[in-house]
């Protein structure tokens, strides 16, 4: 009889440790999935501003149209991304687009200096550190999901219940990669 009552108060505490893994990991997969969308709005908002700053600047840049068109190119083609992984390629192609377009700003006086233009760069800059931050969280989180998954034995529950370790987001375009030279040298012009 002292077997079947400890058998049976093994079998409660599986199962209440098998529910309670269930349900961390059930956590973890929607704490994920907000992060993405997080990343998501912030990812709207800058598709949203992209076409206010062609515009703005289309007129001022008529020996630049290829550079306009590979911008707006870039931003229909990460609206249409779907996952992650997917997003984050196209994503990187428009900030490699945006990159060069704000290099060629710089190399018109009157665009440098016009209103529009200055606003819009710095809201396209602050929505660009949200992305990060909203990355950043993201893949912290995705981690700890994957991490949750992957170790003994919580990897046999994630198995059971076919739980699917979360893609990271990672720089993909080889360009992002380089580090930017910066001269702070002091030299005299003229």
């Amino acid at each position: 009889m002292v077997y079947f009552f400890i058998l049976i108060t093994f079998a409660i505490l599986l199962l209440f440790w098998v529910i309670a893994k269930y349900n961390g990991l059930i956590t973890l997969r929607n704490q994920v999935a907000n992060g993405w969308k997080q990343i998501d709005v912030q990812l709207k908002r800058r598709h949203d501003l992209i076409p206010n700053l062609v515009q703005t600047v289309k007129g001022q840049m008529e020996f630049e149209q290829e550079t306009l068109q590979k911008v707006i190119q870039a931003r229909n083609s990460a609206i249409s991304a779907t996952g992650v992984a997917d997003a984050a390629a196209k994503e990187g192609a428009l900030t490699g687009a945006l990159n060069k377009l704000f290099a060629l700003v710089e190399s018109y006086p009157a665009l440098k200096s016009n209103e529009n233009v200055m606003q819009l760069q710095e809201e396209l800059t602050s929505t660009e550190n949200k992305i990060s931050f909203a990355r950043q969280f993201y893949n912290d989180i995705a981690t700890k999901f994957n991490i949750a998954q992957q170790v003994f034995p919580a990897n046999i529950i994630a198995g059971i219940f076919n739980f699917t370790p979360s893609i990271l987001f990672e720089i993909t375009v080889e360009a992002e990669r380089t580090v930017p030279n910066v001269d702070l040298s002091l030299k005299k012009q003229g």
